[in-house]
């Protein structure tokens, strides 16, 4: 009796790497694929001529860059930080609420919640969830806290709704926050000036690095930010 044939781990290239991708991220290119290996994200493996062989894994890997590039906003430093820890059998500090991996690929779990788009609340959810009221929730609509399209409300809204709640018990209101808006767009000024070489080129790589070096400066300026004010915090106790 012939014995049943034995197939090793499948074997993708980079064709049919895009195909399984392209129902969940559908904007996914070739070269946005080389240049999340370019950046260490992934490593395939390569034929004696140079080929890219793509594991399952790799595959699973990319979803994982992918989803928490879209869902979470978050770098690709921040997020080879979070694979390189798993790698190693570590199991990462600071992930994003509910976001949990195995190592090596993302498990079955996982890449269908990471799979999931992006939330669209409205606004009983976004009051429900942040503990807005409906003034205050007027308010941050009327000074251009927040925004909504078609009466929608993203993930965006409900974190600045949930600061503003916090910030409310500190007697600090809406109309006090107006210079935080005003400093939110100045930096964007800035990260949109550093990127605009990178922008005006219409290729996948260069705008897959523009919004990766734009998410870099951000957290960036970010960081310069609460530096200065901790630096002035510190010299109360002075």
């Amino acid at each position: 009796m012939a014995q049943p044939e034995r197939r090793g781990p499948q074997v993708l290239n980079i064709g049919e790497v895009l195909a399984q991708l392209s129902d969940d991220f559908p904007s996914m290119t070739a070269s946005k694929i080389r240049f999340l290996e370019e950046k260490g994200l992934i490593n395939p493996k390569r034929t004696p001529a140079g080929y890219r062989q793509y594991a399952e894994s790799d595959v699973e890997r990319l979803r994982f860059v992918l989803a928490l590039q879209r869902d979470q906003y978050l770098p690709l430093k921040v997020i080879k930080d979070y694979l390189d820890a798993i790698d190693r059998g570590e199991r990462p500090e600071n992930l994003p609420p509910g976001v949990s991996v195995s190592p090596r690929i993302v498990s079955d779990e996982l890449a269908a919640e990471l799979q999931g788009r992006a939330r669209a609340l409205s606004e009983e959810q976004l009051r429900a969830e942040s503990g807005a009221s409906v003034p205050l929730l007027q308010s941050l609509l009327s000074f251009g806290l927040i925004s909504h399209v078609n009466g929608k409300f993203d993930e965006h809204a409900l974190q600045v709704a949930r600061a503003c709640v916090q910030l409310e018990g500190h007697g600090l209101e809406p109309r006090h926050l107006r210079p935080f808006q005003a400093a939110a767009d100045r930096e964007f000024g800035l990260v949109e000036r550093v990127v605009a070489p990178l922008t005006s080129r219409k290729d996948a790589a260069s705008q897959s690095r523009a919004a990766e070096a734009a998410r870099e400066i951000s957290e960036l300026c970010l960081s310069l930010h609460r530096a200065l004010v901790q630096d002035r915090i510190s010299r109360m106790d002075a």
